[in-house]
């Protein structure tokens, strides 16, 4: 845009001087709100469709300089601009200062995820200088969407203010309340050393089920069933990731993208079943972790499963621990701060299904920090022994349940809620953090949701859940004590 340095200067200086018009009765009420809202976009990333020339970057436009600006390319539509909030937000208040450059068609979106986008505010009608608009709405990005320019030449935004609050209730989100975990003697642990229990729910095989993991069933998961944890389940084989690695990564990196926006942490579960050896895709889950660590380090809310259920008569405990041996220090070359859960004997049983129990493990633990060990069970097909051992081995190891179901062990069949209740009362009794299979509309009675609800849903509440839905949902959603 090249026009003259003093037309740029009064051009925002005319904008500045603009009156807000003071609205009255509920609009008001409203107006005051977004007015005693914090300014959260200052100094934050932001990118950008395009970028005019050297010295108009995307932030000069979250700069808190008036008299600096972004500008797209010119004569181009459209355009926008799309700044990152850092976590999932309440919104109340955006305001614009356009330079001359302004638009005359353009919407204010929000998104959790930086994909999918909501409309909070549109206008094809907007005459530059000042818009500063009252907005209801949330997300972690923010994203003005320009259709049609008011001059012939680009877009361009001396600031971009975006003002709301951390999305929250009480202490806030789970990662909010607890920042980065790690384990402390053998229990899981928040920033500040207090003992915690987690409870989510584990995706089905994303191979399978992806479309039961969108904005909106991610937002009933956070929100309405107020889950802390999302387990993220990998299937390497049964049309897993060997069959295209670049597209399960790039899927697991987006949903560990979707649960960070809303607050939760993600469970990235390598979940090797058959064969039941994990070293037989050891190569695989090196190259998978490598790039998995490197792309999220800098989050809190990562911890790694590099195991679902080894299984196999070859399959000994000795195995197991070897290959941990050669995974962890592949994770820690680039993520030193991050849990990592291991799994045990048996599909995951600490042996019990094999004839043997917590002693293989206690005796010759993982040489290895911050780690915890796995348990599995499905109440219809595990009881008294099974129950037992995890009680024991609870005061001995650090142990996680990253897999149960109220059913049998094929996810299937008539609901144990006698028995599953025992064990959620154990876990809840010692800290163990849960996780319940699956969070899909498999026909199988251990997804939560009725068969065709996904991707459509709808999955706040409960007209869609089958029976086991409706009893975990009832779980995840009591109180946490963070």
């Amino acid at each position: 845009m090249r026009r003259s340095t003093w037309a740029s200067i009064l051009t925002v200086v005319a904008a500045l001087a603009l009156p807000l018009v003071a609205p009255s009765g509920a609009g008001a009420a409203t107006a005051r709100q977004a007015a005693a809202d914090p300014l959260v976009s200052q100094g934050k990333a932001v990118t950008a469709s395009s970028t005019e020339a050297a010295g108009l970057e995307p932030g000069k436009a979250v700069d808190g300089n008036p008299a600096t600006r972004w500008a797209s390319a010119e004569g181009v539509d459209p355009q926008w601009i799309r700044v990152d909030l850092g976590s999932a937000h309440n919104l109340s208040r955006v305001r614009l200062t356009w330079e001359a450059a302004h638009a005359t068609a353009y919407r204010v979106q929000t998104s959790p995820d930086g994909s999918t986008w909501s409309d909070v505010y549109s206008t094809t009608s907007g005459d530059g200088a000042v818009d500063d608009l009252t907005i209801s709405g949330a997300g972690r990005y923010v994203r003005v969407y320009g259709t049609q320019r008011g001059t012939p030449y680009g877009y361009s935004l001396w600031e971009l203010e975006v003002y709301g609050t951390p999305a929250s209730s009480g202490g806030g989100t789970p990662v909010q309340a607890n920042g980065q975990l790690r384990v402390c003697g053998i229990k899981l642990c928040n920033q500040n050393g207090k003992q915690i229990q987690l409870r989510g729910m584990s995706s089905h095989g994303i191979q399978w089920y992806s479309q039961c993991l969108n904005t909106a069933s991610l937002d009933a998961l956070a929100t309405d069933w107020k889950a802390d944890v999302l387990r993220i389940s990998m299937y390497i084989q049964e049309d897993g990731y060997e069959t295209n690695p670049r597209l399960f990564t790039d899927r697991v990196h987006s949903l560990i993208e979707m649960a960070t926006a809303r607050g939760m942490y993600a469970i990235v579960d390598w979940h090797m079943l058959d064969p039941g050896d994990p070293m037989y895709n050891l190569g695989r889950a090196k190259t998978f972790f490598t790039e998995i660590a490197q792309r999220h380090d800098n989050k809190k809310n990562i911890l790694y499963e590099i195991a679902n259920e080894p299984n196999g008569d070859a399959v000994t405990w000795s195995v197991i621990r070897d290959y941990a041996h050669q995974l962890i220090p592949v994770i820690r070359q680039h993520d030193p701060d991050a849990p990592i859960l291991v799994g045990t004997r048996a599909w995951s049983s600490l042996g019990v299904s094999a004839g043997a129990d917590e002693t293989e493990i206690v005796n010759n633990p993982v040489n290895a920090a911050n780690i915890m060990y796995t348990f599995h069970f499905y109440a219809a097909s595990h009881g008294t022994a099974y129950l037992n051992t995890l009680s024991r081995a609870a005061d001995r190891l650090p142990i996680f349940v990253t897999e149960f179901g109220t059913q049998s062990a094929s996810g299937d069949g008539a609901n144990n809620f006698t028995r599953s209740q025992q064990y959620l009362d154990l876990l809840a009794q010692k800290k163990i953090s849960w996780v319940n299979w699956n969070f899909s509309d498999d026909f199988r009675t251990g997804a939560v949701f009725t068969p065709g609800t996904c991707p459509n849903g709808s999955f706040a509440g409960t007209g869609r859940l089958k029976e086991a839905g409706v009893w975990i949902r009832d779980r995840i959603r009591t109180a946490d004590d963070f």
